[in-house]
This record gives structure tokens, sequence and C-alpha cells, in this order.
């Protein structure tokens, strides 16, 4: 065994809802030092009946998988099997993700374009009680840290109008505001495929057309404060 490796044999659940994907990380991750995949899941809801019949270490998980997603099988797994510890190994570095993900508790969070030198490091770093983040997961939590908290819709009410989540009143706020989506999304620390997204729900919900309806709707709704001297 080369200096530096770990030298407890960490028990691995792979969960991907792409078969190839999956097969691949297992393959990947057979030929890493201090690694037994001990079980693979195809889905969230998989993966937790896997780690409550076989008790890895820990599991890592995709983000984006049907019946049940990586963020709700990582809380899940948290809270009925807190000694698994979940590292996420995602496609989306995106805030929508990330966050998320980490609020649920995972302990690592790694892109799958990460070495396997990396995967072994960030599931011993977890099982060690550190963080297993990657270089540019922490930028961006750092990012996230050093930058002042985008702008904040100033409805009275508790609950936004329409359905709307609170993410979708923060976009709206700065649609009113003028921003661009490529704005958007830097304000948001999020893709701008993501602002989009929240752009299209919210004008389904409110059955808005454009963005100066929205402009319009915002201010009706008391979600901005129009300028000085209202809206002509």
């Amino acid at each position: 065994m080369t200096e530096g490796a770990p030298t407890k044999t960490a028990r691995v659940v792979v969960a991907d809802d792409q078969t190839v994907v999956r097969e691949g990380i297992v393959m990947l991750l057979g030929l890493l030092p201090g690694i037994e995949v001990v079980g693979a899941a195809g889905d969230g809801e998989q993966a937790v009946q896997l780690v409550a019949e076989l008790a890895p270490d820990v599991v890592l998980m995709d983000l984006r998988m049907p019946r049940c997603d990586g963020v709700e099988a990582t809380r899940r797994i948290r809270a009925e099997h807190p000694g698994t510890q979940v590292v996420v190994l995602t496609t989306y570095a995106d805030d929508d993700s990330l966050f998320p993900a980490l609020k649920a508790g995972a302990r690592g969070y790694l892109t799958k374009d990460a070495g396997g030198d990396e995967i072994v490091r960030a599931v011993h770093s977890v099982l060690s009680g550190d963080a297993g983040l990657s270089p540019s997961i922490q930028r961006r939590l750092l990012e996230r840290l050093s930058q002042p908290e985008p702008p904040q819709p100033t409805a009275t009410s508790a609950e936004p109008p329409d359905g709307l989540t609170a993410r979708e009143v923060e976009v709206l706020a700065l649609i009113a505001e003028g921003l661009s989506n490529q704005e958007i999304a830097r304000a948001l620390h999020v893709s701008t495929a993501t602002v989009k997204t929240h752009i299209n729900n919210l004008f389904a919900k409110t059955g808005l057309k454009d963005r100066a309806q929205a402009v319009r709707y915002a201010y009706a709704k008391g979600l901005v404060r129009p300028p000085t001297g209202g809206i002509t």
C-alpha cells in the first residue's frame, strides 16, 4: 500500500439512476485502495433500502433520480441510519443542488469529473469526521459566504401568492429590478438554465406572458416596492 493510503476499508453503496454511469463508478471504485463496493442502487428509494440492509459506511449519492431524489434519500439516510455518511457525486454544482444536499446531511460533495484519488479522499474524510468537498465546491461555498445576499422581496404576506416558492419570488423580485437572466443567475449563484426554469414555473403559476407583466404583478402583489413616483 502506498504511503498515505487509507488503512481502513470503507464499505460503499453507489446510487445513480443511469446504468452505464453506475456500473462505471462501481468498476472504478473496485480498482481503488480502501474502498469496497457492497451495493448499487438505481434510485434514492433503493439506496435507502440498501443502507437499511447493508449498513455501509458511505453512500455515493447522485441527486437527480426517479422515485426519490438524492436530497430526500440523503435526509432519510441521515435521520434513520446516522452511522452511514453521504457523499454526493453528481453532474450539478449549482447552488440549488449544492445547498439542499448539504442541509439534508451530506458531508461530501463531488462532481462527476472527480478522479479516483479525489473520491477516496472524500470517502475517508467524511468517515474521519471531516468534510469531503472538491476544491471547486469549496471555492463556491467561500464565494457564497463572502458575497452579500441578493435583494429580498418585501411581501408582507407570510405565504407567497399563487403557489409561488420562495425562490420564484426572489427571481420575480430581481426581474422587477430589471436584471437579465444572466444577472439573476450571478446574484443567486445558480446557472442560467436554473433561472429559466424558475421563470417558466412562475409564469405558468401566475398566467404571466412576459417580463413587463411580471414587473406589474410583483408591484401589485406587494412583492417589491415600486420606485418613487409609482408605476406608469
